[in-house]
């Protein structure tokens, strides 16, 4: 947290001196009370001219002021946001998938929404108001113990009293703000989900049993949302009670001092000055258990903490990320067994892939094939046995640097509602020769002849204005131009019919890359070109040679 306050230094001390603005403005009214409260006492001998002046120049100064002070905040504020925010969807970015699978897309969404949207309410409008606050009660406590050093000393056992009851509330305040973190997570999901299935819920006629449904999880984030309001304002009353009692005390203090000779306008200003060390303590404590409760929110959504917990895991097990994925020659796949809820997938598998050459898994439904491939994507690393790229471990290697050198096309492809060449350079400034190059080898040429714009026309939601098989072009585009050494293909020709299909699987065969697909179409003359088959039948791999496989399946 420090490091983000202290990013801009500049700024941040700018933000630091608008707030104090606020201090002297509440110096100079209690000055302007202190100065009427004089001219009361003198009567007739005042010149009521003077404070008349004083009390303009007062009021200008505190319009001005505040106008300086939002101006040198806006910004600052604006900016650090802005960090948040970027730091919280880089976190997600750079998660590994095994790990950003774990959780649905909408608690990421609702991290990036609601929660950043909770730390920017509640953490900058407590930490400007503790600052003026607890400055308050700093420059006030000086002040009293140069003119009463007495009342000092018992205003400040007073504080620390206030205090101690604070510091009850903190950790229940805390509490309380990740549970409404937590419920607008839920309600975020639940909402999702009803939308995505919104048509067959309407053709089924269940919409009203989902309508409730939802009802009931926005209930439940108010609810806590309600919760967390009143204990935080149950808290500042119960301070402001001890408070007002505190002041009473002073009141007492400053009537007995007041009969033995003190001044009506020193009185006055005396007691402003006590008033403002006690409650502005009692807004302070408040606003530090909120903060607190930000600062939480704000770890919550940008640091590592699962990576770091996923290393310490590893770290026991004598394992260390520290090798970069370096594909020269063959990933071996030795002894590799792999189950799942005690159900055996993959059992003692033996075989290799060779740089450029080209995979297609095979096998019946549910036979492994996803598996397969997901081990060697780097997805699960639970496994049995070894899987060595170069004589590397697998589980040494970052996994940073191995999706660098990745990519991944999938039977239903995702395009930004962008431009041609940001859906294929995934916004990464990539050399114009490359994209261009990648375009022209899938193919994409002839589709951004017919644009207006060629590469920068802009696509609609998801690529809605092309067809399927110019959207799956696009995918394999983005590996190319990627540079990836290895690419994984998962059905990637299903979606698509007999032709199409059948012309994006002599591209994907065309490529210089390994590539290691699933598919379980056959495309005469061109499926049989793949190198190997690595075909899974009951937890077992067995390899065999493309033409090989298919020779003996067209013979059977």
């Amino acid at each position: 947290m420090k490091e983000l306050l202290l990013k801009r230094k500049g700024k941040f001390i700018q933000y630091l001196a608008a707030s104090f603005m606020f201090n002297i403005d509440r110096y100079v009214q209690m000055g302007i009370f202190a100065l009427i409260m004089w001219a009361v006492e003198k009567g007739k001998d005042t010149n009521y001219s003077v404070v008349v002046i004083v009390t303009i120049l007062a009021s200008v100064y505190s319009a001005v002021s505040f106008v300086i002070s939002r101006m040198l905040r806006i910004g600052y504020m604006r900016d650090t946001i802005l960090d948040v925010r970027q730091q919280a969807f880089d976190k997600i970015m750079r998660m590994p998938f095994k790990q950003f699978s774990k959780k649905g897309k909408e608690i990421y969404l609702s991290n990036l929404i609601n929660d950043i949207n909770q730390f920017e309410s509640d953490f900058f409008i407590s930490f400007l108001n503790f600052l003026i606050n607890s400055g308050m009660f700093i420059i006030s406590f000086i002040i009293l113990l140069c003119l009463d050093p007495v009342l000092a000393a018992g205003m400040f056992i007073a504080s620390m009293l206030l205090y101690l009851v604070s510091s009850i509330f903190s950790k229940k305040t805390v509490a309380l703000k990740e549970e409404v973190s937590t419920a607008s997570e839920e309600f975020t999901q639940e909402i999702s989900n009803t939308f995505h299935g919104l048509e067959i819920l309407k053709l089924n006629r269940i919409e009203d049993k989902f309508l409730q449904k939802s009802i009931s999880s926005i209930r439940k984030v108010e609810r806590k949302k309600c919760i967390s309001s009143v204990f935080t304002e149950g808290q500042r009353n119960i301070i402001q009670i001890l408070s007002y009692i505190v002041t009473c005390g002073v009141m007492v203090y400053l009537c007995i001092n007041f009969k033995y000779g003190m001044s009506l306008a020193l009185a006055t200003f005396i007691f402003q000055i006590a008033s403002a060390m006690s409650f502005n303590l009692v807004e302070a404590f408040p606003l530090w258990n909120a903060m607190k409760a930000s600062i939480r929110i704000y770890h919550k959504i940008t640091d590592d903490e699962v990576e770091d917990k996923q290393k310490k895991e590893e770290n026991q097990e004598g394992l260390d990320r520290i090798h970069s994925f370096d594909f020269k020659n063959e990933i071996v796949v030795s002894d590799v067994s792999f189950a799942y809820e005690n159900k055996t997938i993959l059992s003692h598998a033996n075989f290799k892939i060779k740089k450029g050459k080209k995979y297609l898994i095979k096998g019946v439904s549910g036979a492994g094939k996803s598996t397969l491939m997901n081990l060697l994507s780097m997805t699960y690393d639970n496994y049995e046995g070894e899987i060595r790229v170069d004589g590397i471990e697998y589980k040494t290697i970052m996994e940073k640097t191995f999706h660098d050198k990745v990519a991944f096309i999938y039977q239903d492809v995702f395009l930004f509602e962008d431009t041609i060449r940001n859906n294929i350079t995934l916004y990464k400034d990539l050399p114009k020769e490359r994209v261009d190059f990648a375009a022209k080898a899938c193919e994409l040429d002839s589709v951004i002849a017919d644009r207006k714009l060629g590469l920068d026309e802009p696509l609609s939601e998801n690529g809605k204005n092309l067809s399927g098989g110019q959207r799956q072009r696009i995918s394999i585009a983005r590996a190319i131009a990627k540079q990836a050494e290895i690419l994984f293909v998962d059905e990637g020709t299903s979606s698509l019919n007999e032709d199409l299909g059948k012309e994006i699987e002599k591209v994907f065969l065309s490529l210089p890359q390994t590539v290691i697909a699933i598919s379980h179409r056959y495309y005469e003359g061109v499926t049989d070109q793949y190198d190997y088959v690595l075909e899974i039948k009951n937890g077992q791999i067995h390899q065999y040679e493309a033409k090989e496989y298919f020779g003996e399946a067209v013979t059977c």
